[in-house]
């Protein structure tokens, strides 16, 4: 009888959760306002901007967009995990990948986006070397911050195709 309500209060705390995925969406909401705020910012800078400062515009961009992905791929993959199901019927355009990804494919999926932001910064780092902005110290730990989400993510993928094989 005690266990049962033990293990009744400690599945039912799984929804303690839900209000930290409503957060993330507040969270892309913020991501989407400064988005706008760069997409302003390129548009009027566009015409005086050299071809580096449009590349480095785009950059940021799509940083930015990587980013919300990144929110979009904990919210739902979380959600479903760890809370609760989602019912994709009645929504034609529900990517099938939203009701399939397990926790190994969320670790992977988090890396391989971090991994591209990382790449993004470290991108955007070497265009503004020029520029006299960036130390080569600075520069330094950026590449070995990459280095290190580039071998851990190959790690990860190495550790989960070992699993997967005993399986």
């Amino acid at each position: 009888m005690i266990e049962r309500v033990i293990e009744g209060i400690l599945f039912r705390s799984r929804w303690i959760l839900a209000p930290f995925y409503v957060g993330l969406v507040v969270g892309m909401l913020v991501l989407l306002f400064k988005f706008g705020h760069e997409l302003l910012h390129f548009v009027l800078h566009a015409v005086a901007a050299t071809e580096s400062d449009i590349i480095l515009g785009i950059l940021a961009l799509v940083d930015l967009t990587l980013t919300c992905n990144l929110v979009v791929i904990v919210i739902f993959s979380g959600y479903e995990n760890f809370v609760s199901k989602i019912d994709p019927n009645g929504h034609p355009d529900w990517p099938d990948w939203m009701t399939r990804v397990d926790f190994t494919g969320l670790k992977q999926k988090l890396l391989a986006s971090i991994v591209a932001i990382s790449a993004i910064q470290l991108l955007k780092a070497f265009m503004n070397l020029d520029k006299g902005t960036m130390s080569e110290n600075t520069l330094m730990w950026l590449v070995i911050i990459h280095v290190v989400f580039v071998g851990s993510s190959l790690v990860l993928a190495w550790s989960d195709s070992l699993s997967n094989n005993k399986h």
